[in-house]
């Protein structure tokens, strides 16, 4: 498997992250950042599919990038190939004790899903997160959390 050209990957900061576990951006921005970074391409149609560098257990289980927030089943997948010494990075790295009771719906938990699994992704490559970068088109926090942002998937 060739290694992922990181030079066009969009930048991970600590800014970013917060910006994702607050919920001030599309669920489909947060899983281009994974989808990137599993080697899933996008044609010109628009749709993403596993490339090249996909992982095998990833490209036979998806060809076509899954809906990690929307899809239980990506994010099911997700969560297993988190490494369990990086299971933790969520809390060390960003000091992020979890949502409250009233703010637990699959949209949020699966976000913070997706932020451990990007900390885990640099980990992995002994890279360090940064402070600062650019962030994600800024949304205002859904109203309705269950249901997303206009445009999100619903979840299943």
């Amino acid at each position: 498997m060739l290694p992922i050209d990181v030079t066009n990957l969009w930048p991970l900061s600590r800014d970013l992250l917060v910006q994702i576990l607050e919920d001030r951006c599309s669920d489909r921005f947060v899983c281009e950042r994974i989808w990137e970074r599993l080697g899933y391409g996008e044609d010109s149609a628009g749709v993403w599919g596993a490339g090249p560098e996909t992982p095998a257990e990833w490209f036979k289980a998806f060809p076509e990038a899954p809906q990690l927030i929307a899809e239980r089943p990506a994010s099911v997948r997700l969560t297993r190939s988190i490494a369990k010494p990086h299971k933790q990075l969520l809390k060390q790295q960003l000091a992020f004790s979890g949502y409250r009771i009233g703010e637990l719906y699959p949209r949020r938990t699966r976000r913070a899903t997706a932020v451990n699994w990007l900390l885990a992704w640099l980990a992995e490559r002994s890279e360090s997160l940064m402070e600062q970068g650019p962030l994600a088109p800024e949304l205002p926090a859904p109203s309705n959390p269950v249901f997303g942002h206009p445009g999100d998937l619903p979840v299943t």
